[in-house]
């Protein structure tokens, strides 16, 4: 798969939808890095605690991202919002979508 988002890329993020209720799996969130305070990270959510108190978060690009699989679930308290849209570049300027794109090959 094609991660959803690159390098670069300025989004718009909602936290209202926190307030009333868990982000879904496979919403694109920013949260505070848990390993290092006062940093943000975007990742995508793959699970949700049944509890609802912690939710778990991995990067598009597995291979090089660093995520829940290194610092575990991560308090529902830690996540800030759901990023829900890339306004630059402009040239990908659109709404982000629940899951990542299928890569196409290269002409």
């Amino acid at each position: 798969m094609r991660p959803a988002l690159e390098p670069g890329d300025r989004l718009l993020v909602d936290p209202a939808p926190l307030r009333e209720r868990l982000p879904d799996v496979g919403a694109i969130v920013v949260l505070e890095d848990p390993e290092r305070p006062g940093r943000l990270l975007v990742k995508r959510v793959v699970a949700v605690d049944p509890a609802g108190d912690r939710v778990t978060v991995r990067g598009d690009a597995a291979a090089r991202s660093r995520d829940s699989r290194a610092f575990g679930p991560v308090p529902r308290a830690s996540v800030l919002g759901v990023a829900w849209f890339r306004y630059l570049p402009r040239d990908r300027r659109r709404r982000l979508e629940e899951r990542p794109t299928p890569d196409v090959p290269k002409p």
